[in-house]
């Protein structure tokens, strides 16, 4: 995979490592109250290999999936943008004033419905939340 990911269709920056193009773009570290993912310089496959090191968590408490925006087969759909990203906007304040170094910016779905105020606030996001 190059660094910078350029994909034809838009990709879900809050994906599950089940779908066959599914990636890690992230690593979500930090504490279990106050996430910060850090951006990896280059997204990597998924693997068997890479999915073990998350232990003893879960890969989707670890590690930040990116695939293809499966539009209307996902429930944050409704047919034209995606609503948890409108929700992440609504409901949470921006962790930073910068755009993280995010290597699947330019193909985004939420890069390009929300612009600037999601990736202020995608450093809070983890796929599944520690339970504490």
């Amino acid at each position: 995979m190059e660094s910078k990911v350029k994909h034809p269709s838009p990709l879900c920056p809050s994906s599950r490592p089940d779908l066959t193009d599914s990636f890690v773009f992230g690593i979500a570290a930090g504490t279990v109250d106050e996430v910060r993912v850090h951006y990896l310089p280059k997204p990597q496959p998924v693997t068997d290999e890479l999915m073990a090191l998350a232990a003893p968590a879960t890969p989707t408490e670890v590690f930040r999936f990116a695939a293809s925006c499966v539009g209307n087969n996902c429930v944050h759909f409704d047919g034209a943008n995606c609503r948890l990203v409108q929700k992440i906007v609504e409901k949470l304040d921006a962790v930073t004033d910068l755009l993280p170094p995010c290597q699947i910016r330019q193909s985004c779905r939420w890069w390009q419905q929300e612009g600037k105020a999601a990736c202020q606030r995608c450093p809070q996001i983890a796929t599944d939340r520690c339970q504490s």
